[in-house]
């Protein structure tokens, strides 16, 4: 999993107005592992004559199981983050952090000719594949999806299930606890983010204000200090980090966090950029984070 260039965060209060750094969370990318498939051999056979055997001659392995939509899987962070996902598939009422939301058919084709499958121009295709809108399965509005933990990753065959036939990749939800693990997901994914206190478990929060010392992006399942409470739409035309937008930023973090206070005449707000990684990416909005009360 690669790190990424921290975003600016610019964080205010009644007195003062100051801009940091953020180590975030690279966005989850589909990425893997693999599986060796078994050999088998067809056995040897007497001869009558000089009681010599013929060589075994091998069987063809047969590819894995095709995934489908719905399934779902007990992933680890660390295998939601590889290229290749061999782990079974389990029910739906047991504990699971990925559900397979989208299954297609590897694109090998380019100009005529045949691409390997763990090649850079097929591994483009299927991101391309597995938007982030297939978030929008999970119900809630378009603010509550950038809202929350929940991000899309993807899986392509091993160049040995594709040797032996596989030919589909499919896209997974999962929901980021913090740096290391993985939320379970509900029993039923579709619609989850429609439910009351959805974001009391799977919004984004963080373990201080962003940019302080010591500050981790969490699930708000986690403790947490701070927590991000709305989002800035960002001129797509804009230069990275430009001053005028961070004030314009801001200014809308304060007013949400205005509103927020219940006729308090001291609060505080921080705007967040996205990384630039997320920008070069198309992302063109940010985060207004206010501190956790009670």
């Amino acid at each position: 999993m690669r790190s990424e260039p921290p975003p600016a965060v610019r964080r205010s209060g009644a007195a003062a107005v100051l801009t940091a750094a953020l180590m975030v969370l690279a966005l989850l990318a589909g990425c893997a592992g693999g599986s060796d498939p078994a050999d088998a051999g067809s056995p040897s056979t007497e001869g009558s004559a000089g009681g010599t055997s013929a060589s075994p001659s091998p069987t063809a392995t047969p590819p894995p199981p095709a995934p489908t939509e719905g399934q779902c899987r007990s992933l680890t962070l660390e295998q939601a983050t590889a290229p290749v996902d061999t782990t079974p598939a389990v029910g739906c009422r047991t504990r699971h952090t990925a559900v397979t939301v989208a299954v297609g058919a590897l694109p090998l084709l380019a100009r005529g000719h045949l691409l390997a499958v763990d090649s850079a121009a097929v591994r483009r295709r299927v991101a391309a594949s597995c938007p982030a809108s297939l978030l929008e399965r999970a119900g809630g509005d378009t603010t509550a999806r950038r809202l929350s933990r929940l991000r899309v990753v993807w899986f392509t065959p091993s160049l040995e299930q594709a040797d032996a036939g596989a030919d589909s990749y499919r896209c997974d939800v999962v929901a980021v606890r913090d740096e290391d693990r993985l939320l379970p997901l509900p029993r039923r994914f579709a619609g989850m983010l429609d439910r009351p206190g959805a974001l009391d478990t799977f919004g984004t929060c963080g373990t201080a204000a962003p940019g302080a010392r010591g500050f981790r992006r969490v699930a708000c399942a986690e403790p947490h200090r701070w927590r991000a409470v709305d989002t800035v739409g960002l001129p797509a035309r804009a230069r990275y980090l430009d001053g005028a937008v961070t004030d314009r930023g801001d200014s809308a973090c304060e007013d949400v966090a205005s509103a927020r206070a219940d006729g308090a005449l001291r609060y505080s707000w921080a705007f967040e950029w996205p990384t630039r990684a997320q920008w070069r990416e198309g992302q063109r909005y940010g985060w207004c984070w206010v501190p956790q009360r009670g």
